[in-house]
């Protein structure tokens, strides 16, 4: 058990301790889509000595399919309802960084969700550099299959747009553009003070 100063950091089932928070650590990577939060989600949990969820891969363990024939088969509505039911059953883990799906927080208030049960960071990525990083990956992105460049940008700033403000309820912000995987789970490791 680690002991937290700030109530910021702990998850609403802390104990208060003469004025320490002790808790157990629960980290949620969240951001757009080929922002890096699978990469720094692991590299991170490697660094703090936690266990790692890849939350896409998660569900597609418990569902016996890829997250793109989910949403071939049952639609993104179907699949964000998948996505708050998982979340759900995620949150009694312990000892953990999640790297959860771009559109994951955006849903069903599970910003909410996340944001008292751990400590959320986001990472931020501007429009270009996520262009260039999603063009070379559409095949396995099912909201983004089929664009080509110019369209692939606008659905980016269009959809980024949307959901910034939910993005931003995280504890935590980095700017993922300029940094690698391994500098961005360092200043979360700063961020966080472990």
């Amino acid at each position: 058990m680690q002991i937290c100063h700030t109530p910021i950091l702990c998850p609403s089932d802390t104990i208060k301790l003469q004025g320490l928070y002790l808790y157990t650590m629960k980290i949620y990577i969240i951001g757009y889509m080929g922002s890096g939060k699978s990469s720094v989600g692991k590299l991170l949990a490697q660094k703090l000595h936690l266990d790692f969820i890849d939350f896409d891969s998660y569900i597609e363990k418990e569902e016996g399919k890829t997250v793109a024939e989910i949403f071939d088969a049952d639609g993104e509505d179907k699949f964000r309802e998948m996505e708050h039911k998982y979340l759900k059953k995620l949150l009694s883990k312990d000892h953990v960084v999640i790297s959860l799906g771009g559109g994951t927080p955006c849903f069903h208030n599970n910003i909410e969700l996340i944001n008292k049960s751990g400590t959320s960071v986001y990472l931020k990525m501007g429009v270009e550099t996520l262009v260039k990083r999603l063009f070379k990956a559409m095949k396995k992105r099912p909201l983004i299959r089929g664009l080509n460049e110019t369209e692939l940008k606008y659905f980016i700033e269009a959809n980024l747009e949307k959901r910034r403000a939910i993005y931003e309820k995280a504890h935590f912000s980095i700017n993922a553009s300029p940094l690698s995987a391994d500098e961005v789970a360092e200043e979360i490791k700063k961020k966080i003070k472990v």
